[in-house]
């Protein structure tokens, strides 16, 4: 009997021992990111607001992050403190300007990507120019 309270008492102590250093592991990986930055800009080279921004892993095809582009047409994504290589696809539709009047009746779906590379903990600015995808003959 007292073998087997024993045995329950070091469990414990051992359990409440590793819950703090699983605790700090946890906060040391919000500490720990890279940031991938950028500004989506039109056909123009103006900033464009509302741009869909995916961010992924390079060699997967499903997008790990949606954004959307601000105001000022910028966007940011904390990603793992590398290294490792993204992928930045932007998309938008938009109204054509015919005479000064944007024209409600078309759309234009402009695309644009990116890739950048991260070393470690850093910073990386990517430009993001939106532009129409080529024409199939």
């Amino acid at each position: 009997m007292w073998r087997g309270i024993l045995t329950l008492a070091m469990v414990l102590c051992i359990a409440l021992s590793l819950r703090p250093a699983t605790a700090q592991n946890k906060s040391d990986l919000r500490k720990h990111y890279g940031l991938i930055s950028g500004t989506a800009y039109g056909p123009d080279d103006r900033p464009m607001y509302g741009v869909r921004v995916t961010i992924h892993p390079a060699g997967k095809k499903h997008p790990t992050w949606d954004l959307v582009s601000d105001h000022h047409g910028e966007f940011a994504q904390r990603v793992p403190p590398g290294p490792g290589d993204y992928v930045i696809a932007g998309q938008v539709e938009v109204e054509p300007i015919e005479n000064g009047v944007p024209n409600k009746h078309k759309k234009m779906k402009l695309r644009g990507e990116a890739k950048v590379h991260i070393d470690r903990e850093e910073i990386r600015d990517v430009s993001l120019h939106m532009q129409e995808p080529p024409k199939r003959p």
